[in-house]
């Protein structure tokens, strides 16, 4: 039960409603403008999975932080999150190098979509 809620958590914090707080920077220190809005990946996932919270502003918002924060092959694997919940668990529990990366990279950006999207 505690896992399922542990996974519930971080794959919802990226639908979570938020404030502001964005950062101009992206993870690899250049400065870019805030955009709120943009489509790929993590934006149709979070479209097709139906969640009441989604809606197009918002997972447009959640794909504009991911191109700050994500690299092309986090959002993929990213996607996956969002079809099946429970991998995001067997990956933070993993002994794997690269799965702990992706951990840690998904976490943050969760973090910092939940300070950015309204």
């Amino acid at each position: 039960m505690m896992k399922t809620t542990v996974l519930a958590l971080v794959a919802l914090s990226t639908l979570a409603a938020c404030g502001s707080g964005a950062s101009n920077y992206t993870t690899r220190g250049a400065y870019a403008p805030v955009q709120s809005f943009a489509t790929g990946p993590l934006q149709r996932a979070c479209m097709a999975q139906g969640r009441k919270a989604a809606d197009s502003q918002r997972c447009g918002c959640i794909q504009a932080v991911a191109d700050q924060k994500l690299s092309g092959a986090e959002q993929r694997r990213g996607v996956k999150v969002f079809k099946d919940p429970h991998k995001l668990q067997v990956w933070r529990q993993s002994d794997r190098a690269g799965d702990n990366a992706f951990w840690d990279a998904w976490k943050a950006f969760g973090q910092s979509a939940e300070q950015t999207c309204s």
